[in-house]
Order: structure tokens, then C-alpha cells, then sequence
């Protein structure tokens, strides 16, 4: 795996980041973000 690889997992999985919701479908991070985390 390529280091742009890893870092754009990394950023998947990181709910501060906007590529996070952006792989879930949203387009940014809501203003919401820690409350949906928190209702998951």
C-alpha cells in the first residue's frame, strides 16, 4: 500500500476529518458530527 493510500484511510476513518462523511455520503462534515457519532 502507497502512503496517499494510507492516508486517505486514515482520513476515512477519522470523524473530525470531512473525507470521513464525505465516504458516507455527505458532502461535509455536519455541524452535528459528534452528536450522530454519539446516536451510532
Amino acid at each position: 500500500m502507497e502512503q496517499h493510500d494510507i492516508d486517505n484511510r486514515a482520513k476515512q476513518l477519522d470523524p473530525e476529518n470531512d473525507t470521513y462523511w464525505q465516504s458516507r455520503g455527505e458532502d461535509k462534515r455536519p455541524d452535528d458530527w459528534q452528536e450522530q457519532l454519539n446516536n451510532e
